[in-house]
């Protein structure tokens, strides 16, 4: 059977090239890369580099390239599930289990990205392009933020009355919408919502980059409305285990030792507005364990700047 993609996924981000690289290959570093004599011929002069922030590795003596799985089951004869397993070990993380539900699981795992695609995308573009959302744009005027930001964090904006749920709902089910957490069903009016509407939203990203959750800030003072809100718990997003922009934040631990934690993503907006691109926000809820274990793969030193 296949392993889930999420499952390597995790492996690789928890992993550097290098890291695996240097158990077989002494490894210097030149720029951004590193540099040594290739595992795969006997040479003299360094031929083979490895690049942790574009995740491969390069022989340029016998053209060999690929990942960390590739790198195992060629340096050490293994098979492709058996390279999973010992990475996996070497990341601390539980072996894989399959299951009969695994199947079902990918599924809908690529219909719950699918849909984040879409929705993040649409709505960016909306905030971007749509000349009726002045109210948004101003308030991102009073806080600074500039196109620049809105396109770099893939920020949108949903309207108080939205319609895009119908436009999901021709090709997904009613349930598969409702398992995002984007929507919910209000029973009193008998329709569906938009979890989101009458805020700008922030795409959440797993490790890899993929969209799989949203937070939402209010533009206009309420008495009645919180002013942030995070989608809830689904199957593929649990609070306590991502931070806003370690995605991005991640790649800078070749150049930097250190990481900013702060409270919210629209801090780790400003931060980036100001030069300071490796910050990560723990969502607003409280800081566990999962998350610190996390940043410390990447980074020697955290840097906590909450609130008050």
């Amino acid at each position: 059977m296949k392993y889930p993609k999420e499952y390597l996924d995790e492996i690789k981000t928890r992993l550097k090239v290098s890291s695996v690289v240097s158990k077989t290959v002494s490894l210097k570093k030149r720029g951004k890369e590193f540099v040594g004599l290739s595992p795969f011929k006997n040479e003299k002069t360094p031929s083979f580099t490895v690049n942790d922030e574009k995740e491969f590795y390069h022989c340029f003596a016998t053209s060999e390239h690929g990942n960390i799985f590739d790198f195992v089951m060629k340096t050490q004869n293994l098979r492709f599930g058996e390279a999973v397993k010992y990475l996996a070990n070497l990341a601390g993380m539980q072996p894989y289990m399959f299951s009969k539900q695994d199947e079902e699981r990918e599924k809908k795992w690529k219909e719950y990205a699918s849909i984040f695609n879409r929705y993040v995308e649409f709505y960016h573009e909306e905030l971007l392009k749509n000349e009726n959302l002045n109210s948004a744009r101003e308030y991102l005027k009073r806080r600074s933020l500039g196109k620049d930001q809105v396109k770099k964090f893939k920020i949108g904006y949903i309207e108080k009355n939205p319609n895009f749920f119908e436009e999901l709902n021709k090709e997904f089910s009613t349930q598969t919408l409702l398992d995002t957490g984007l929507f919910y069903l209000d029973e009193k009016k008998n329709t569906y919502l938009e979890r989101f509407r009458g805020r700008l939203i922030f795409p959440i990203n797993n490790i890899s980059g993929q969209p799989i959750a949203l937070g939402g800030r209010i533009i206009e003072k309420s008495d009645f409305l919180a002013k942030y809100i995070n989608s809830p718990e689904t199957n593929f997003f649990k609070k306590g285990s991502n931070l806003y922009n370690l995605d991005q934040a991640r790649k800078l631990s070749n150049k930097l030792d250190h990481i900013y934690l702060v409270e919210g993503y629209m801090d780790v907006v400003g931060l980036s507005k100001n030069g300071i691109e490796n910050s990560v926000a723990n969502l607003g809820t409280s800081l566990t364990d999962k998350q610190i274990l996390t940043l410390n793969q990447f980074f020697d030193d955290i840097i906590i700047c909450f609130d008050g």
